[in-house]
């Protein structure tokens, strides 16, 4: 065998070796698919093939012609399979590309139904709350330029400051229903429970709230999505549900946050509901903003219940 022959082996041989690593690696990738399983078995026997028709390896070459006959035929078969198999995948792989654009689009969608959503209702807050209030300072303001009389200019300037102290409050309140200061002062429990000591005194509801998270602190984002999605929970049950009791737990370690939500209520079909329910789209799509998985169980008569994970990563 010439020194240039014998390199081309060595080479062949190397780089059959190599396909297979990274074939060996796909395999665990893929969930074992069976393109690769089959490439690496005619990879197998193609090397196999080339040592024993090789002197150097085997020390002699005296095999059956029929031998050589059912390798090549093997190996022509698994290769050609394999190719086959590709085919399919690389297909699969395009519908998963096109469902996940799918996903993306609806996500944007809700994302930005959210943000509409958003600026209604805080345009409906100052046009209902604080534009009659303005109004009202505005008119006493006035007649107060033209009134002589000091008890009625009096009486006006009290008026006028009482609207003012009101609008104060109302501003704090649309501020507060924005970004909860509680929220923001002392983390993540507080302002729940504030919130759920509001809600259970305006209805006649028992809310059983569980947590071990103390003053502990997340990052922002995290705060504010779990604060947000727990009051949509809380007020989707205490709208529609009907329920009697409400359970909110609470938990985390150093790795997760995790969210457990559940109530006695009429429950649904999660599968009648018009893409989902506009409002589980907006709560899906905030979740999967901070890299959390978010699960939803109910039925007709049977109450529903929601479990979120957040990673904590390095907060």
């Amino acid at each position: 065998m010439s020194f240039l022959t014998e390199i081309l082996l060595i080479a062949a041989i190397a780089v059959q070796c190599v396909a297979m690593y990274y074939a060996l690696r796909l395999v665990r990738k893929t969930k074992y698919n069976s393109v690769w399983i089959l490439f690496i078995i005619g990879c197998l026997m193609l090397l196999l093939m080339i040592m024993l028709l090789n002197r150097h390896f085997v020390g002699r070459s005296e095999y059956s012609t029929d031998m050589f006959i059912v390798m090549g035929s093997v190996i022509s078969l698994c290769l050609s399979v394999s190719v086959m198999y590709a085919h399919r995948l690389f297909g699969y792989i395009d519908r998963l590309n096109r469902r996940q654009e799918l996903f993306n689009k609806r996500l944007l969608t809700a994302v930005l139904r959210t943000e509409e959503k958003s600026r209604a209702h805080f345009a409906k807050e100052l046009h209902d709350g604080m534009g009659p209030l303005l109004s009202s300072v505005k008119m006493s303001l006035t007649a107060l330029k033209y009134e002589q009389r000091p008890e009625r200019r009096s009486q006006l300037n009290d008026n006028t400051l009482m609207v003012i102290e009101e609008a104060i409050r109302s501003l704090r309140e649309i501020s507060n229903n924005m970004q909860p200061q509680v929220l923001k002062d002392f983390g993540l429990e507080r302002a729940l429970r504030n919130f759920i000591d509001r809600s259970g005194a305006l209805r006649n509801i028992s809310l059983h709230f569980k947590t071990d998270l103390g003053e502990r602190r997340f990052d922002p984002d995290i705060e504010v999505i779990v604060y947000r999605v727990v009051c949509e929970f809380i007020h989707n049950s205490l709208k529609h549900s009907g329920c009697g009791n409400i359970t909110l737990e609470l938990h985390c370690d150093e790795a997760m946050l995790a969210v457990h939500y559940a109530d006695d209520g009429c429950g649904f079909d999660i599968n009648d509901l018009p893409d989902a329910g506009m409002g589980l789209s907006n709560i899906s799509s905030r979740i999967k903003s901070v890299n959390g998985i978010f699960s939803l169980e109910s039925a007709k008569g049977n109450g529903m219940r929601a479990d979120i994970e957040l990673s904590l990563g390095d907060n």
